[in-house]
């Protein structure tokens, strides 16, 4: 199945290299590009793409509230995005997480790299750098936000489901749920695919906020 991909970049150098990158594989096909954070929001609206390249710093409507409009907006629910920046840890990164980007990668990561995340997050699964992805959701979820949402309540979840939840917000994969388990991978991705829909969650990049908002892991563990 191909893979539809938009590119939203303010620098016209960035967008070329980017859809070289995608039209040079078959699996991928560039349906769009964006110059703003509204531009963005329009392309995600009219042509529906599967993931995003967002990036953070761009005129009109910044890359944050672009995918913040994108998420909220249960007609683009399919819409995954992938935030692409030159900055390192920071609010930035935060700010996207909470936004609800899927994924993060910095610009100047291995095209390989940004094609496999491009993959990762057009199939449900949530992408962070490697070097920031436990110490970002630590710290997120230590900071005080007042405007944050409370984390879900857990109770509605089976033990089983818990179980899973926890292992998802350490970053396991299906698979690796599955062996930890002693299930089927297919049966771990039926359990992480349940809690989704108990926590009103959009992907399993929230499922990680929510397993260090609500208690379940602690930082450090």
């Amino acid at each position: 199945m191909t893979v539809r991909v938009g590119v939203a970049d303010d620098q016209p150098l960035i967008r070329t290299g980017l859809r070289a990158m995608i039209d040079h594989v078959a699996d991928l096909e560039l349906v769009g590009e964006a110059a703003d954070g509204e531009q963005a929001v329009e392309l995600a609206r009219r042509q529906l793409p599967d993931v995003i390249l967002m990036d953070i710093r761009m005129p009109v409507l910044d890359g944050i509230e672009a995918t913040r409009r994108i998420t909220a907006d249960p007609a683009l629910s399919g819409v995954r995005l992938v935030v692409l920046t030159t900055f390192d840890a920071d609010d930035y990164v935060y700010a996207a997480i909470r936004a609800g980007a899927s994924g993060f990668l910095l610009k100047d990561a291995p095209p390989e790299d940004v094609l496999d995340a491009i993959r990762v997050v057009a199939r449900g699964d949530a992408l962070l750098a490697p070097s920031v992805t436990r110490r970002i959701i630590e710290e997120l979820a230590a900071r005080p936000d007042p405007d944050r949402p409370a984390p879900p309540q857990l109770e509605i979840l089976t033990d089983r489901e818990r179980e899973v939840l926890a292992l998802v917000g350490r970053g396991l994969s299906n698979a690796e749920i599955g062996a930890q388990l002693y299930v089927s991978p297919l049966t771990a991705k039926t359990h992480v695919s349940h809690v989704m829909t108990k926590l009103y969650a959009r992907d399993r990049a929230q499922l990680v906020v929510i397993a260090y908002e609500s208690g379940l892991i602690r930082p450090g563990e």
